[in-house]
C-alpha cells in the first residue's frame, strides 16, 4: 500500500514555528496546522502526531538566522528536509500580503510542485571553520573602520601625512610623535590607536588559529591544494572551502562561476541583448575572497618564493593546473587593460576564471584520492 505524503512548510523564527501542510497530489488538501513554539521539542511533538498516521513527511524551511539545527535534527531522525534561499522562492507580482502563516502555506505547496531548489548545507565541521573565517573578516571590517575614524581625527585637528604609504613603520611613528593641543584630544588620539592595535591583533589571533586547524580539518587536502594557485593565500584558501564545501558537487566550472554570482547579468529579448554588470547572487565571501586574490594577476606570471613553499609537496597535476592558469590569468589581465576595459572589469574577469581553475583543482585533487 503506498504511503500518503505530506508536505510540511515550517516558518522558523527566533521563538516560534509556523507550520503548514500539502498533502500529495495536485488537488490535495493546502492547510494551516499552527504555531508551535520554536524549540526542537516542540516541533518533534507535531511529528510524532502526524506520523501516528502513517504518513511520509517531507519538511521544508528557509534559510536564516536560525541555521540548520533543525535540518540536522530532521536528516538525523531519517526524514526528508531541504533548505531554501528567500530570494529563491517564487513569488507572485501581485501577491502584497505577506505574513507568517502565509509564509508556510506557500513553502509547503511549492515543495510538494516542486518548484524549490535546496540549497547546500555545509556538514558541522565545515561550519565550525567558516565560522573562524568569518570571524576574521568581521574583525578585518572592524580593523578598517578604526583606522579610517582615526584618520579622519588627525585630518581634522590638522594632521596631514607626507608619506607614501599609510601604516607603514614610518606612519605609526608620525602618529606617535603627535601631540594634541588639549590633554582630553590626547587621551581621544591614544583611544582611536589603542583600537586599531586591538583589532589587528585579533586578526593576528584568528589567522594563527585557522593555521593550527587546518591540517585537523576534513578538508585540509583541497585547502593546501588551492593554495597553488597565485594570490590563493591561507585565508582564501580556507574561506573558499568551508563556504562552498566540496567543490566538485557543481557539475561544471560554468556552474560555479554562476553560484558565485561572477557572471553578467542579462536582459535579452527577441534580437535584442542586452547583458549589465555581474549578477552578485550566491556566496558574497568567496567572491570577495577572489576579487582580492585577482588582483595579484596583474604582474608577470612567476612562481615566487613564498609561492614555491606552498607547491611543495603537491602533485605535479596540480601544480601544472596552478602554472597554466598564471600563464593565462596574467597575460589575459595584461591583454584586457590594453584594449581599454575598466581595471575593476579586468579584475572581476580574472576572478571568475580563477574560479574556474579552482574548480579543476578540486577534480584533480578527488581524482587522486579515488586512485589511492
Amino acid at each position: 500500500m503506498k504511503k500518503n505524503i505530506i508536505f510540511i512548510g515550517l516558518d522558523v523564527h527566533k521563538d516560534t514555528i509556523d507550520v503548514a501542510l500539502a498533502d500529495a497530489g495536485r488537488d490535495g488538501d493546502i492547510r494551516f496546522y499552527g504555531t508551535i513554539s520554536g524549540d526542537l521539542e516542540s516541533l518533534h511533538k507535531v511529528i510524532r502526531k502526524l506520523q501516528s498516521k502513517g504518513a511520509e513527511l517531507r519538511f521544508v524551511y528557509e534559510a536564516g538566522p536560525c541555521g540548520y539545527d533543525i535540518y540536522r535534527s530532521l536528516t538525523k531522525q531519517g526524514f526528508d528536509c531541504i533548505i531554501v534561499a528567500p530570494s529563491k522562492i517564487p513569488r507572485k507580482s501581485g501577491d502584497r500580503i505577506k505574513n507568517d502563516r502565509r509564509d508556510a502555506l506557500n513553502l509547503a505547496r511549492l515543495h510538494r510542485s516542486g518548484d524549490l531548489t535546496a540549497v547546500y548545507v555545509p556538514t558541522t565541521e565545515d561550519e565550525a571553520m567558516r565560522d573562524l573565517t568569518r570571524s576574521r573578516e568581521d574583525t578585518v571590517k572592524a580593523l578598517r573602520v578604526a583606522r579610517q575614524v582615526l584618520l579622519a581625527f588627525l585630518l581634522r585637528h590638522g594632521h596631514r601625512y607626507s608619506g607614501r604609504s599609510y601604516w607603514t613603520k614610518a606612519h605609526k611613528n608620525w602618529i606617535a610623535d603627535i601631540k594634541m593641543p588639549h590633554r582630553a584630544q590626547q587621551i581621544t588620539l591614544q583611544e582611536y590607536v589603542h583600537a586599531v592595535q586591538e583589532q589587528l591583533e585579533r586578526a593576528d589571533r584568528l589567522t594563527l588559529q585557522i593555521r593550527e586547524l587546518l591540517p585537523h580539518w576534513s578538508q585540509a587536502h583541497l585547502a593546501t591544494a588551492l593554495q597553488a594557485l597565485r594570490g590563493v593565500s591561507l585565508i582564501v584558501a580556507v574561506t573558499t572551502v568551508a563556504e562552498l564545501g566540496d567543490l566538485t558537487r557543481f557539475e561544471s566550472a560554468k556552474q560555479l562561476m554562476a553560484y558565485l554570482g561572477l557572471v553578467p547579468s542579462e536582459h535579452s529579448s527577441g534580437g535584442t541583448t542586452r547583458r549589465g554588470g555581474i549578477t552578485k547572487t550566491g556566496n558574497s565571501h568567496v567572491r570577495r575572497a577572489l576579487t582580492e586574490a585577482a588582483h595579484t594577476y596583474c604582474h608577470p606570471a612567476r612562481e615566487s618564493r613564498i609561492l614555491l613553499a606552498r607547491l611543495e609537496g603537491l602533485s605535479p597535476e596540480v601544480r601544472q593546473i596552478a602554472w597554466k592558469a598564471q600563464v593565462r590569468l596574467c597575460g589575459r589581465f595584461r591583454a584586457l587593460l590594453a584594449r581599454g576595459k575598466n581595471k575593476k572589469t579586468v579584475i572581476t574577469a580574472t576572478a571568475r576564471e580563477l574560479s574556474a581553475f579552482m574548480w579543476a583543482i578540486a577534480h584533480a585533487v578527488t581524482s587522486a584520492q579515488t586512485e589511492q
